[in-house]
């Protein structure tokens, strides 16, 4: 499978350090460009890109504001045969609350702007600093949970949670555990650890 990155801050950063710790091939871009990326210390794994040829790559991870997501989205008419993985979280600023989505999941918001995705709701739970650290730990491995519509979609990304040294914990449809996993759900900002 071929990975890209968008979005190169908090949670897109901590995301590039596990891949580039794993020794996964994948690109990163964000709105400055790749030059605004030469400095990160993500080589030889994690090289930047351009956003146009970022989005060729098959599994294709959110790293950006919510709201940017309708944005990135325009760059195609269909996404058919892509990944998306949403790793956003719906929030109102600067009231720091959960965004007023009509009680729909923030991840179905984003399969709707992404027509033909299979949308998948990953690492959007553990705060930046945590994600980036060493999932591995002494008593067991960091959890990621993954929701999504789609069996296939779900256990590709559950994969690649694994490569990267967590342990995946899939909750179902994005009606059910992406409700969970969203900013103001029962799982939102806990480090689980899954013990051997």
């Amino acid at each position: 499978m071929s990975y890209a990155i968008i979005g190169s801050g908090a949670i897109g950063g901590a995301l590039a350090k596990q891949f580039a710790r794993s020794k996964i091939n994948a690109v990163i871009t964000n709105r400055r460009g790749p030059a605004s990326l030469k400095q990160q210390a993500f080589a030889p794994t994690v090289s930047p890109a351009e956003t146009v040829d970022a989005l060729d790559a098959e599994v294709i991870i959110l790293a950006v504001p919510f709201e940017a997501t309708e944005e990135i989205a325009k760059a195609r008419t269909d996404w058919s045969g892509k990944i998306v993985v949403d790793a956003t979280n719906a929030i109102e600023f600067p009231a720091f609350k959960p965004l007023d989505l009509g009680g729909r999941p923030s991840s179905e918001v984003v399969a709707t702007r992404f027509k033909g995705a299979k949308v998948v709701k990953a690492f959007n739970t553990l705060p930046a600093a945590v994600l980036a650290d060493q999932p591995r730990r002494s008593e067991g491995h960091r959890t990621i949970f993954v929701s999504g519509d789609h069996a296939e979609a779900n256990e590709q990304v559950a994969s690649l949670v694994t490569s990267l040294g967590f342990s995946p914990i899939t909750l179902g449809r994005l009606g059910e555990g992406g409700l969970l996993q969203q900013f103001g759900g029962a799982l939102a900002v806990h480090s689980l650890i899954k013990q051997r």
